[in-house]
């Protein structure tokens, strides 16, 4: 009989055999987001609120002054990995991610805390915090509170919050023709959770994909601060065409992507060859394929790549021509050494075109 101060043993689980889904693969698919949003009020009546839903952006901006404005959002999800201390780093990094595609620098975050209490010990459930925690100490800011709930699933992440001055706000609506396209982080890492859920995933594909995930944008802001940066967003959920979209409509033109160009994580072409990829590459499809030119014609595997949902992805930066290889040497200085052009903006409708 267990002792009346005791709670009984929990048999060990697989933190993704507890989840319908993991990582930024879990966002409801765009075009359903779309329509839940279509009626939200605009934001013509709160002057103050220089960004808020009507271009998808990566979090609400609120002006307190003249040299300072508020960046508020929040991010949470399903565990991508199995090892707690590893999902709260990575859930925390893909939240403090919007905070530096605005340009601004993280001043304070708040824990989102849903677990199944029944069915994690709670010596799990405080590994995950506590990396989460580990990534707030990093980027130097505190986990100042939260809220938690018993659920189903367990979900972990932050309300994060940052400064930035009004006038040094980034968005995806700044693109303008002749731009290049520049990304920070390789792709793939859906198709490689994916694969580690199905147990397919060698160590070594392990510690690249917790390598990604957990490496924060925090150059963010220097980028927002070179001469000739004109949007930028981060690439998460959606996968990098559904992110280019966003600034297509946001900037009224077209992004042309490079299929050659992407840079992808070591191994993850081959497995995507071999049929490895996530349901929320197909639903992201589904959704925007149709404003999505010569993407079409491309082999499945190889369309499943450019839609795959990056958890805690790169960041997706639109900069004049002459300001490229300024804004390629400061991020690869900063550790993203796979860091590439990966296309340009061109007069044209608010589309996406694939090339090569």
């Amino acid at each position: 009989m267990t002792p009346l101060d005791q709670s009984p043993a929990l048999e060990p689980l697989r933190l993704t055999s507890l989840a319908h889904g993991g990582g930024c693969g879990c966002k409801i698919a765009p075009a359903v987001l779309q329509d839940i949003l279509k009626d939200m009020p605009a934001a013509a009546a709160f002057p103050n609120l220089l960004v808020g839903t009507e271009t998808s952006d990566d979090a609400a901006v609120w002006r307190l002054n003249e040299t300072q404005a508020l960046v508020a959002t929040t991010d949470f999800f399903m565990p991508v990995v199995d090892d707690p201390f590893d999902f709260g780093r990575i859930a925390a990094t893909n939240a403090l991610s919007d905070v530096y595609a605005m340009g601004a620098t993280p001043i304070l975050a708040l824990a989102i805390v849903g677990m199944p209490i029944g069915k994690l010990p709670v010596e799990t459930i405080g590994r995950i915090l506590a990396g989460g925690a580990s990534v707030c100490a990093t980027a130097g800011v505190p986990v100042a509170g939260g809220h938690s709930i018993d659920s189903v699933e367990p979900i972990y992440g932050l309300v994060a919050l940052g400064l930035v001055h009004p006038e040094r706000v980034m968005t995806n609506r700044g693109a303008r023709v002749g731009d290049v396209l520049i990304l920070t982080k390789p792709l793939g890492v859906g198709i490689f959770s994916a694969a580690f859920k199905q147990e397919r995933l060698d160590p070594a594909g392990y510690e690249a994909m917790v390598a990604t995930t957990t490496q924060l944008n925090a150059v963010g802001p220097k980028v927002a601060e070179t001469a000739g940066v004109h949007a930028m967003t981060d690439v998460t959920g959606f996968g990098l065409l559904g992110h280019a979209l966003e600034m297509a409509r946001g900037s009224g033109l077209t992004v042309e992507i490079s299929v050659s160009a992407a840079p992808l994580l070591a191994g993850v072409e081959a497995m995507a060859q071999a049929g490895v990829r996530t349901g929320a590459s197909g639903r992201n499809w589904a959704s925007y394929g149709a404003a999505v030119d010569g993407a079409e014609a491309l082999p499945d595997w190889r369309r499943d790549l450019l839609c795959d949902p990056q958890t805690s992805g790169g960041l997706l930066i639109a900069a004049e021509p002459a300001a490229a290889g300024a804004v390629l040497a400061l991020v690869r200085a900063q550790g993203f050494a796979q860091a590439a052009v990966v296309g340009r903006v061109a007069a044209g409708p608010p589309r996406v075109a694939v090339v090569d």
